[in-house]
């Protein structure tokens, strides 16, 4: 019996070392970017640095410990390696780490409020609000990601306009529409820029908190 219990105990140790490996690999802000660029849509080393703002030999380095706490995977394309997420379990995972951290941390919500309050009265309406307002009213959902993340995934009835082809392409919008500007997330701050421009040129304008992870995390569970 004492050989079971030592057994038992062996185990809970060794369990709890796995988990603590998700747990190291996440301590860093830059691997929780690159999970969130991945989750926007697979992409190539190359892609990541330009996107994160890292040069490459960091971003390969962070790429080697997610791959080794199995949270992302690749694909060999010619020369290239293709980076994603290693299962759609990661997503749901990403979105829950967002919850309770704006949950448990008031640093978060200062700084998203302390960013809106420089900005001339720009609206915010969540995932929810947007799915109901949608089923009533006339409604345009604008994304702004970059056109292969669209392509590769978006919210269901979205159009493709990227942040840089805003000032071009809203005059092909209907003034007598709501847009709504979404973009990577809440970590993303082109959605509000997108609505006070949006604004300012006399459109009924708002920005989404959530992304692609939001919307793929609601697909789940519904």
């Amino acid at each position: 019996m004492e050989d079971n219990f030592d057994s038992a105990k062996t185990l809970k140790d060794d369990l709890y070392k796995q988990l603590a490996r998700i747990g190291k690999c996440l301590s860093s802000d830059k691997r929780l970017e690159i999970l969130n660029v991945l989750a926007n849509g697979a992409k190539t080393v190359e892609n990541i640095a330009l996107t994160t703002e890292m040069n490459i030999a960091n971003v390969s380095r962070h790429l080697q410990i997610l791959l080794d706490a199995k949270l992302v995977k690749f694909n060999k394309k010619g020369t290239y390696a293709i980076y994603s997420l290693a299962d759609p379990d990661v997503i749901h995972f990403l979105s829950s780490l967002w919850r309770i951290s704006e949950k448990q941390l008031p640093d978060i919500s200062k700084l998203k409020e302390d960013f809106l309050n420089n900005l001339d009265d720009v609206k915010t309406l969540s995932l929810t609000e947007v799915i109901n307002k949608r089923n009533t009213s006339s409604m345009i959902l604008i994304d702004l990601r970059p056109k292969n993340e669209y392509e590769e995934e978006h919210i269901p009835g979205a159009i493709s306009i990227p942040i840089e082809e805003l000032d071009e392409s809203m005059r092909q919008l209907p003034k007598d529409a709501e847009i709504v500007a979404y973009c990577r997330g809440p970590v993303c701050a082109y959605s509000a820029l997108a609505a006070q421009k949006l604004q300012v040129e006399g459109y009924t304008a708002y920005r989404m908190d959530e992304g692609i992870i939001e919307w793929q995390d609601y697909a789940l569970m519904h």
